[in-house]
């Protein structure tokens, strides 16, 4: 293999930068060509393509967002769309891939594998670290640490006025964010998809709070809770409790933002390499993640299909440290 090509998809996180620069400075130091594709699948479909060096991702990986933007694509879903990016690979030369993204992305490349054999190797780029095969994945951390800056500034109004606060995470369907946001935030109750906390739950643990002289509460809630989102669950609880002091924080798309911690951009340099020596390793169909701190390959049909399980002490530990 002598040239590969490297994009970025679906939702962005921070460290993707970093992932990119690993991925261009690998590829040159073992001789290979990289080529950046703009705007993911999109980008590809349109050869919105060109030549990176050593020099095109300096003074990168301190940065958000992606150098290569970021974009979801309704054509690639299409024989024809892939058909248009198959050719546009080919008219470039690029006979290896590196894509950086959650499980759409990898839903893409391999099926793209199967319709023309172009390798792929994953990197996990996504803040809501629900990708089976690694233990974090890029932006993650970055994410939870946003999160829990923002918690700690709503902590000391809910003191203050002695207020409830339902503060909404992101996460899609998991509740990865929401936990440690919850622990490290000092929250009282936490609500997540993988588990059924029922609005008679809350309900019963605020005022189990102020039976023992607590005056503010915080409720941290995953975006994919089966009860709703943070406002609707708000207004929930304040049928039932109509004298209680509610306020809602949605703390939305400032999580996907923002420089990636130390944590974030080491992971990323080290799957950016990783991919890159898949790649030459003749690997193909695989996402590099780090699973106890060891560096492995997982199939994407695995990461895609397989449920990433949040561990059930992390969820005992908000009830044991809320008393």
């Amino acid at each position: 293999m002598k040239r590969i090509g490297v994009f970025t998809s679906g939702g962005d996180a921070p460290g993707m930068n970093a992932c990119i620069r690993a991925i261009v400075r690998t590829a040159v130091y073992y001789g290979l060509e990289v080529y950046g594709i703009r705007r993911g699948y999109n980008g590809m479909i349109k050869g919105d393509i060109f030549k990176m060096e050593s020099i095109t991702v300096s003074n990168i990986i301190q940065k958000g967002g992606t150098l290569l933007k970021s974009a979801r694509s309704k054509e690639f879903l299409t024989k024809e769309g892939r058909q248009a990016a198959y050719e546009q690979l080919r008219a470039h030369g690029i006979e290896g891939l590196v894509a950086i993204g959650g499980d759409g992305t990898f839903t893409g490349a391999n099926i793209f594998y199967e319709e023309y054999g172009i390798p792929t190797i994953g990197a996990p780029g996504t803040i809501d670290n629900d990708l089976y095969g690694t233990d974090y994945t890029i932006g993650y951390d970055t994410a939870v640490n946003t999160a829990l800056d923002a918690i700690d500034k709503i902590r000391d109004t809910a003191d203050s006025h002695e207020r409830v606060f339902f503060v909404e995470v992101m996460g899609r369907d998991s509740g990865y964010i929401a936990i440690p946001c919850a622990i490290g935030g000092g929250a009282e109750i936490v609500m997540i998809p993988e588990t059924d906390t029922s609005i008679d739950f809350v309900i019963e643990q605020l005022k189990a709070g102020w039976s023992r002289s607590k005056t503010s509460f915080i409720v941290i809630v995953a975006e994919g809770d089966e009860e709703g989102s943070a406002t609707e669950i708000a207004a929930k609880v304040s049928q039932q409790i109509p004298n209680m002091d509610a306020r809602v924080t949605i703390l939305g798309h400032v999580q996907r933002g923002g420089a990636p911690t130390a944590a974030d951009r080491m992971l990323a340099s080290q799957l950016g390499i990783a991919c890159v020596e898949g790649l030459m390793a003749g690997r193909t169909n695989e996402m590099a993640g780090i699973i106890n701190r060891e560096l492995v390959y997982t199939p994407f049909i695995e990461t895609i299909t397989k449920q990433k399980l949040i561990n059930p002490n992390f969820t005992k530990m908000v009830d044991i440290l809320s008393v």
